[in-house]
């Protein structure tokens, strides 16, 4: 849970582990792989973060912990964001967005992002902590759940994901806080991943990965002579239903210079049954199981 570094061992498949989504289970499989392993890394840097450690050197703490387990490309290379940068305090520019020598201090609260690729799967995850208790952060991050219910419901609703947008920005003004999410570029929510071809040499440009990158633009073109966007924002060139595929969604809530989201995989399918058409890749992730533990306290 936020706050608490101690890395947790469970690992259990989700419940829809058997379900192929309009895809080949094993693409799932895959998918479902690297996002775990991305949040064990999360869990084993958050457990070694101690004052005065940098955004730089957690960064690095995350590309060294995966390339030592196999790691050779990414979507984006990690991130690490340190007290009101949660919030992203006054970013402006892309540029901001990029670790600093921000360095760590009791009951700071911190984010871990990173979106490796894994055996041509990828993933993009997101992970919210503190360095001690930080009530603030806490609170936030109870309060995502029912973010990620809203989303969920509204989805399988066949939504447009502008509306779905506007819906949960709407959530986040009833419950005080601010939506942070909207100063990524282009405001989004989420975008879509998919397969990366595995390459010797994976090259990355302005911390992207060059092959994702080229997927992404990709299904950019392909989506505009369609009428959708591989981008979910509040702009109206997100003002269609959600596509089939794979969507890793961010909801990034703020309050007072302290900032937590989450981020996973959101699983779109053509199915008619509502269940089947659009789920949550894992319901065995930190921030799930959070929820659970204060489900039962309650």
């Amino acid at each position: 849970m936020a706050g608490d570094t101690r890395q947790r061992t469970a690992r259990h498949p989700g419940r829809h582990s058997g379900r192929s989504a309009g895809r080949h289970s094993a693409d799932l499989s895959g998918f479902r792989e690297v996002q775990r392993l991305s949040y064990e890394c999360a869990e084993a840097v958050a457990a070694q973060l101690r004052p005065g450690v940098t955004e730089r050197e957690a960064a690095r703490m995350q590309r060294e912990w995966l390339r030592d387990r196999g790691v050779r490309d990414w979507f984006h290379l990690p991130f690490a964001w340190f007290g009101d940068r949660t919030a992203f305090a006054n970013f402006r520019i892309p540029l901001q967005f990029f670790p600093t020598n921000r360095r760590l201090e009791p009951g700071m609260p911190f984010i871990l992002d990173m979106a490796p690729v894994y055996k041509g799967f990828s993933a993009d995850i997101g992970y919210s902590g503190s360095l001690g208790l930080n009530p603030v952060q806490d609170r936030l991050m109870s309060d995502l759940r029912a973010h990620r219910t809203l989303i969920l419901e509204q989805v399988r609703e066949r939504r447009s994901l502008r509306e779905i947008y506007e819906d949960v920005e709407r959530l986040m003004n009833r419950q005080g806080y601010a939506n942070r999410h909207r100063a990524y570029p282009f405001g989004v929510i989420a975008h879509k991943i998919d397969r990366v071809k595995e390459r010797r040499w994976s090259p990355t440009a302005f911390g992207f990965g060059t092959q994702s990158l080229k997927g992404l633009a990709s299904d950019a073109l392909h989506g505009h002579r369609e009428g959708w966007s591989p981008l979910w924002s509040p702009y109206h060139f997100s003002d269609h239903p959600p596509q089939p595929g794979l969507w890793a969604v961010e909801p990034h809530l703020g309050f007072r210079g302290t900032g937590a989201k989450f981020e996973e995989i959101l699983v779109v399918t053509d199915s008619r049954d509502p269940e089947e058409s659009a789920f949550w890749l894992d319901d065995d992730l930190p921030h799930v199981r959070r929820w659970a533990e204060e489900e039962k306290a309650a």
